[in-house]
C-alpha cells in the first residue's frame, strides 16, 4: 500500500493529527498544525500533505468543516509507525500490583475477573477475555471414578492442563473388572485424540465397539461427549460496558445489543496475531466475528502458561482512544498474569 513509503514529514503531520483530534474532539485544520512547535513546515506544505493523507485514506474531512479527521486506516499507521512510547504511571502500576496481590487464593477466573475489573477502571473502556481456543488440546487422561451407588464421576484431562468433570448414573454398579476394562478402552481409543475429533458419528463408533459392554457402559460415553463439548465452549468475561454509555460517539442502542450478545465479539478475539493487536468497527471481519458497536476499536492482546497462549485479553472502546495512553495498559496485564499463572505452574508439583 502507499501509505507504508510515507515520508518522516507526513508522518509527523499524521501524528500531529490523530494527537489534536484524540485531545480535542474537533476536525484539525493545518493551522492548527503549523502552530505546533515541533512542527516547522508552513501552512501551505501541510495543507498539501494532509490532501495527499486524504487521497491515502488516512485522514477525511467530515461535512464541509476545514479540518480532518483520522480515518480507521489512518489509526493503523499511527499505531505501527508514529505512536509515542508511554509508560504507565508509578501510582496505577502499584495499583495494579496490589489488585493481584490481593487475589490471595490463586484461581485463574478470579485473576482474569480482576484484570477486567482493572481494565475497565483505569482506561474507562470496556474490557473483554476470552480463554484460548481448545480444540487444538489433544485428550491426556480420562478416568471414570465411583462416588456412590451408581453413581460414577468421568474426568477428563487435555494436554493444555483443562480439567472437567461430570456426573453420571448407570443402571448397575460396575464392578472392577467392568472398570478397569473401561479405564483401558478409554486410552487406547482416546489418548492423544484432539477435541475437536470427537464428533457425535466417533463417539457412535465408541459405543458399537465397547461390544458386549454397550448397554451398561454406553452411558458413560455419552457423558464424555458431553464433557468434551463442555470443554470446547470459551469462557468470555465482559467488564465495564457501563463505561461505553457515556462515550458520546458510541450509539447507545449499539451498546445495548452487544450488551445482550456479547459473544458475537469471540471470533474477533480468536482472529489470527501475534503481541498487541487493534482492530476497527469499520474493517471488514476476518472470521466472521462482527462489531456490533458502530465507531468503535478493539485491542486484543496475549497471555501465555507453559509458553503458550492461554487466553485473550481486550478493550473495547470508541474509535477515537488515546492509543498511546492505554496500550501500555494491556501489555503490563497481559505480562503480569502470564507471570503469575507461571509461578503457579513452577509450584505445582
Amino acid at each position: 500500500m502507499a501509505h507504508l513509503h510515507l515520508d518522516d514529514r507526513k508522518l509527523r503531520i499524521l501524528a500531529a493529527v490523530v494527537d489534536a483530534y484524540v485531545t480535542t474532539g474537533e476536525p484539525v485544520g493545518s493551522k492548527a498544525i503549523a502552530a505546533l512547535p515541533d512542527v516547522n513546515v508552513s501552512p501551505a506544505t501541510i495543507r498539501n500533505d494532509m490532501a495527499v493523507l486524504e487521497q491515502l485514506g488516512l485522514l477525511e474531512q467530515p461535512h464541509t468543516s476545514a479540518g480532518r479527521v483520522p480515518t480507521f486506516q489512518g489509526y493503523k499507521v499511527y499505531i505501527d509507525k508514529c505512536m509515542p512510547a508511554r509508560t504507565i504511571p508509578v501510582e496505577d502500576r502499584e495499583r495494579l500490583d496490589r489488585i493481584f496481590e490481593e487475589t490471595e487464593t490463586f484461581d485463574e477466573e478470579l485473576l482474569i475477573q480482576s484484570a477486567t475489573t482493572a481494565l475497565a477502571e483505569i482506561t474507562h473502556c470496556a474490557a473483554v477475555a476470552v480463554n484460548a481456543m481448545p480444540q487444538f488440546s489433544v485428550i491426556s487422561r480420562v478416568e471414570v471414578i465411583p462416588t456412590g451407588k451408581r453413581l460414577y464421576v468421568i474426568l477428563l484431562i487435555t494436554s493444555a492442563g483443562n480439567i472437567k468433570n461430570k456426573a453420571c448414573r448407570l443402571e448397575i454398579d460396575l464392578n472392577e473388572e467392568q472398570l478397569a476394562f473401561f479405564t483401558s478402552f478409554l486410552t487406547q481409543h482416546l489418548h492423544g485424540v484432539s477435541l475437536s475429533e470427537l464428533s457425535p458419528e466417533r463417539m457412535e463408533q465408541l459405543v458399537t465397539a465397547l461390544g458386549a459392554y454397550m448397554v451398561t457402559l454406553g452411558p458413560l460415553v455419552q457423558g464424555l461427549y458431553e464433557l468434551s463439548r463442555d470443554m470446547m465452549q470459551q469462557e468470555l468475561t465482559v467488564n465495564g460496558t457501563r463505561n461505553l454509555l457515556t462515550c458520546q460517539e458510541l450509539d447507545t442502542m449499539d451498546i445495548v445489543q452487544f450488551m445482550e450478545h456479547q459473544d458475537v465479539i469471540v471470533p474477533l478475539l480468536n482472529e489470527t496475531f501475534s503481541g498487541i493487536h487493534v482492530k476497527f468497527s469499520n474493517e471488514p471481519p476476518q472470521d466472521g466475528g462482527t462489531f456490533v458497536i458502530g465507531n468503535s476499536s478493539m485491542i486484543v492482546g496475549q497471555y501465555h502458561k507453559d509458553g503458550r497462549e492461554a487466553g485473550r485479553l481486550g478493550l473495547i472502546g470508541p474509535m477515537r482512544l488515546d492509543y498511546a495512553k492505554v496500550i501500555p495498559y494491556l501489555e503490563y496485564i497481559t505480562q503480569k498474569i502470564t507471570d503469575l499463572i507461571s509461578e503457579k505452574e513452577e509450584e505445582e508439583p
